[in-house]
């Protein structure tokens, strides 16, 4: 029974495997744009992207609920935690990060760099490769953690903190959400502010739930459960309102303009996580099968993420723009297919030559 509980999926491995495969569509229809499609296509590529970016809202909210689930109690030290994070998330970010900027130069975001300043502001700052702002916002949840920690044990199981706390959150995001929308979304700041998008107050919300939600969990997930109907009702209905804000702009369409930072693209993602916690813990609270698998997939579901966009450009040169060219619906499945076989392969199988190489390394050393 106990090794079953520790091999077993929580709500935040659906969380976090949802959203790394629903990730990697984004850059592949962005790319599906530079090859001018029709308008009608181009209206189908919007769909298709607003109805997966719920992605890093997803992620953050997953993860929180999963580290809370794991580190939460017994308290651990810091230090014990943050050495493990390096090993499974900063490691690999570095690694990855420098073979874009060294080996795939051209998928950085904005201008190239020239200089070893221009080289570290962009493994900084994300802009290494498409996805990469991604993992500096969700870095930063990792380092500040012991917040919350502190927040999760302050609120314990007091539904009145608890309901502070969240009238709060909304109330700073909503605040966030008007700075953003005046300032930034086609405001005076729209450039020098960019970097906004990627502090880890853009994505509070989703931290201080993910939080909240394992600490009431046994309240939250049968009321997901209860009520999933009413919550697809209102999933479609934000789907909705968040496609017609984005073809209020004019064609051709830019996907720049559907960002995460407006109400209704709040509430879609909050919805859809919802549904997925709704399916999570049903699947989790009858022992389904598919947990042992969510949860093994899930735990490389970063590295995944980390190595998509490296693929998808192999896979885009050799066949995918090809057949994107003759015909963009089989070209972008095609595409996305791989992608996703390719990343996930890749995750599970530089962990498998990993393990015993660094089995070698250390017997050497310990006998040196």
């Amino acid at each position: 029974m106990a090794k079953t509980a520790a091999i077993q999926a929580d709500v935040g491995d659906y969380l976090k495997l949802t959203a790394c495969t629903a990730v990697m569509l984004q850059p592949i229809l962005a790319l599906a744009l530079t090859l001018n499609p029709s308008n009608a296509a181009q209206v189908g590529i919007g769909f298709a992207y607003n109805l997966v970016k719920f992605t890093a809202p997803a992620f953050i909210f997953g993860i929180l609920y999963t580290t809370m689930h794991q580190t939460l109690w017994p308290v651990r030290p810091y230090n014990d935690y943050l050495r493990k994070q390096w090993h499974g998330l900063f490691v690999p970010t570095i690694w990855w990060t420098s073979l874009y900027l060294l080996v795939m130069p051209w998928v950085q975001q904005g201008t190239r760099y020239h200089s070893l300043g221009g080289f570290v502001w962009r493994f900084v700052n994300g802009n290494a490769a498409p996805h990469l702002w991604y993992n500096t916002m969700m870095l930063q949840f990792i380092v500040l953690m012991p917040l919350f920690w502190k927040l999760a044990r302050w609120c314990g199981v007091s539904a009145k903190r608890a309901w502070r706390i969240v009238g709060g959150t909304v109330l700073f995001t909503l605040g966030w959400l008007l700075i953003y929308d005046t300032q930034v979304f086609h405001g005076p700041h729209m450039h020098s502010w960019y970097i906004l998008d990627r502090v880890f107050l853009s994505f509070l919300i989703y931290g201080i739930f993910g939080t909240l939600t394992w600490s009431f969990r046994n309240w939250i997930m049968p009321w997901l459960q209860r009520w999933w109907l009413g919550l697809a009702a209102l999933a479609l209905a934000a789907y909705y309102w968040v496609n017609r804000d984005l073809f209020a702009f004019d064609f051709p369409v830019k996907l720049t303009n559907a960002p995460y930072y407006r109400p209704v693209m709040v509430l879609y993602d909050l919805l859809v996580i919802g549904l997925v916690a709704a399916l999570g813990s049903y699947q989790i609270r009858w022992q389904r099968p598919v947990t042992i698998w969510i949860h093994r997939f899930a735990n490389f579901a970063y590295k995944a993420f980390l190595s998509n966009v490296f693929w998808e450009q192999l896979v885009w040169l050799k066949v995918g723009k090809t057949v994107m060219q003759a015909h963009l619906f089989w070209g972008i499945l095609l595409t996305y297919a791989a992608t996703w076989l390719l990343s996930f392969a890749s995750a599970f199988g530089l962990h498998a030559l990993w393990r015993p190489l660094k089995a070698t390394l250390k017997n050497r050393f310990g006998q040196s």
